[in-house]
């Protein structure tokens, strides 16, 4: 296929991914939560083979070590901690008297504005080299999967129906798509070798930032163990990846 054809592919499968939610609707509620924190675990683990792996190799090949690439990388931290700076100071400022429904929309807000960024990271990625656009890709469809689940928890939750609340989701997947595709179109005009590690530190913020919290404060040492073994198959499936495509 062309680079453009897998960005197109890669865009509209990550739209489907945020159906996933519907999954919930079969698990019982007490299933769905010891399912989640090894979720959370294992995509916190892919996040970080795809950013370690994966994409800064690619960028350092394609660029050289060069500080801009390290720059981007921290760029890119730096930019998903600003955003969650901003969503839990509105949601602060917002208050919560009103239940959670102004909730549900600033996780609509910073999910659309995550793959909107993931999007133009991971069509980088395949504008780079088909098969870290691949690595990439599975890092982040890995990551949205648990992700999906909990946000669609909290639409329900939060008194959306559930058609409505998967609809939203789909949507605000788009943006994934949408920036990939603008990522491909720059491409033509701007050199975004750079895009690829600005990616890679969106990845490790959200594994190191948010991701790995929430699954390190284990309630007893069975539990600990499940987790870390799920962060380390998210680590060798990506490693498992980068042998399997060279």
């Amino acid at each position: 296929m062309t680079t453009f054809a897998w960005i197109v592919l890669s865009g509209i499968l990550m739209s489907v991914i945020a159906l996933v939610g519907s999954v919930t609707l079969l698990l019982r509620p007490e299933t769905l939560r010891r399912m989640l924190r090894p979720l959370v675990a294992f995509a916190a683990g892919t996040l970080l083979g795809g950013a370690l792996l994966h994409m800064l190799p690619t960028a350092v090949e394609e660029a050289g070590p060069c500080p801009d690439v390290f720059l981007a990388v921290l760029g890119g931290f730096a930019l998903f901690f600003a955003v969650e700076q901003f969503l839990h100071w509105h949601r602060s400022h917002r208050g919560t008297a009103d239940g959670p429904r102004p909730l549900t929309y600033l996780i609509l807000i910073g999910d659309a504005l995550h793959n909107l960024i993931g999007g133009l990271g991971v069509a980088a990625a395949f504008i780079a080299d088909t098969r870290a656009g691949i690595g990439a890709w599975l890092a982040a469809a890995a990551h949205e999967v648990p992700q999906e689940l909990g946000d669609f928890g909290v639409l329900v939750h939060g008194g959306w129906p559930r058609g409505r609340a998967l609809l939203f989701n789909a949507l605000s997947a788009l943006t994934f798509l949408i920036g990939s595709l603008l990522a491909y179109l720059a491409s033509f005009q701007f050199d975004v070798t750079l895009l690829l590690p600005f990616a890679a530190g969106n990845f490790l913020y959200i594994a190191a930032s948010d991701l790995i919290p929430e699954v390190k404060r284990g309630v007893s040492p069975g539990a600990n163990l499940v987790n870390f073994a799920a962060l380390s198959a998210g680590i060798m499936v990506l490693y498992a990846i980068r042998i399997l495509l060279g």
